[in-house]
């Protein structure tokens, strides 16, 4: 592929990615697929031996939040519990009481969410969440820099000060500079819940840190065989394994999603804003697993050395090993890295 052309982004540039790859001379395998996700996946690999890469580099990598129902209800529940998981229990029931059936029946931005914004700000549970959950603007936000996410395999850093951290597993959306989207994949949305808890103005702390964004295995291009309309009906899964015995697992569906992929492509990129290089979309989770872990009351949260495994069967499975930010590589490879070694190996021909 990079013969033809040197970078992800160029090649999904293209007008039908599809064809472009079907018109691409095939040449010696550099492996197999096999072999490559088995070296991509063991814990003492050869840094000399091919591995996967997140299927993406020049892209902006952009997020969705508060998608699902469910999703708004524990963003309220942070906010209100202050980033204190001990108190998350008693908030959660409260506010499926008082919330629960009217925000499932609402279309954001309608005349039925405002009518019931006013009702809450009157009852004086209002928030910042539940104005992006039910309000006509949805919540975008840049999950980190290109060339930052990681792939199949590498670890996924969570921070050591952090006690209420959990993975998000998302679809990820594959859209073009023109805005059109052209494939999928999966997503580790890895989140810090109590820095967020604390203040929504922290949310890049919770959510901008070494090897928190994971993408892959595969970006799977949208065919006659796997259309836009699949998008909104795909089950993902998400299983964790600690290294003391711990095991959970949980899924949720795009299809109760509360806004269309669409519309989030729609509010991310368009005429206010343009991604001339293309974008990563993050589309949000219903999945916030609460069961206690660690102590009672204390609800879930990561611990080094857990194994997470998202999946999708359309989509194939991610898989990460979990560790403190500050004990993982730095990241180092940014875009001044990859020009130099695209030209190292010759391909940043052309005319000057």
């Amino acid at each position: 592929v990079t013969a033809s052309t040197p970078t992800v982004a160029h090649f999904l540039a293209e007008q039908d990615p599809v064809s472009c790859w079907d018109a691409l001379p095939r040449k010696t395998p550099v492996c197999q697929i096999d072999e490559l996700l088995a070296s991509s996946w063991a814990p003492d690999r050869d840094a000399h031996q091919p591995r996967l890469l997140a299927p993406c580099d020049l892209q902006s990598i952009k997020a969705a939040g508060v998608t699902f129902v469910s999703s708004l209800l524990e963003r309220v529940v942070e906010e209100r519990a202050g980033g204190d998981p001990s108190a998350a229990k008693r908030l959660r029931t409260e506010l499926e009481q008082s919330l629960g059936t009217s925000l499932r029946t609402v279309i954001p931005g309608s005349p039925d969410a405002a009518r019931l914004k006013d009702e809450l700000q009157r009852r004086g549970i209002w928030s910042a969440y539940l104005e992006v959950g039910i309000g006509p603007d949805a919540e975008i936000f840049t999950k980190t820099e290109p060339l930052a996410a990681v792939g199949l395999g590498d670890r996924i850093g969570i921070r050591p000060d952090s006690d209420w951290n959990n993975p998000e597993p998302e679809l990820v959306l594959v859209v073009s500079p023109a805005g059109q989207v052209i494939g999928a994949t999966l997503g580790n949305d890895v989140n810090l819940r109590d820095f967020e808890g604390r203040s929504a103005l922290l949310l890049g702390r919770a959510k901008d840190n070494n090897g928190s964004c994971a993408i892959g295995p595969f970006v799977r291009l949208l065919d006659d065989g796997f259309t836009a309309e699949a998008l909104g009906r795909l089950d993902i899964t998400v299983q964790v394994l600690g290294e003391e015995g711990f095991e959970h697992s949980g899924s949720s569906s795009t299809s109760e999603m509360s806004r269309s992929i669409e519309e989030l492509v729609h509010q991310a990129m368009g005429a206010h804003h343009q991604y001339p290089d293309g974008m990563m979309l993050f589309t949000g989770t219903a999945y916030a697993p609460v069961e206690d872990r660690i102590e009672t009351g204390g609800g879930f949260t990561h611990r080094p050395g857990d194994i997470v495994t998202i999946s999708c069967v359309r989509l194939g499975a991610l898989v990460n090993q979990v560790a403190y930010t500050d004990r993982l590589p730095p990241w180092t490879f940014g875009v001044a890295a990859l020009l130099d070694n695209l030209a190292a190996r010759g391909h940043l021909g052309g005319d000057e």
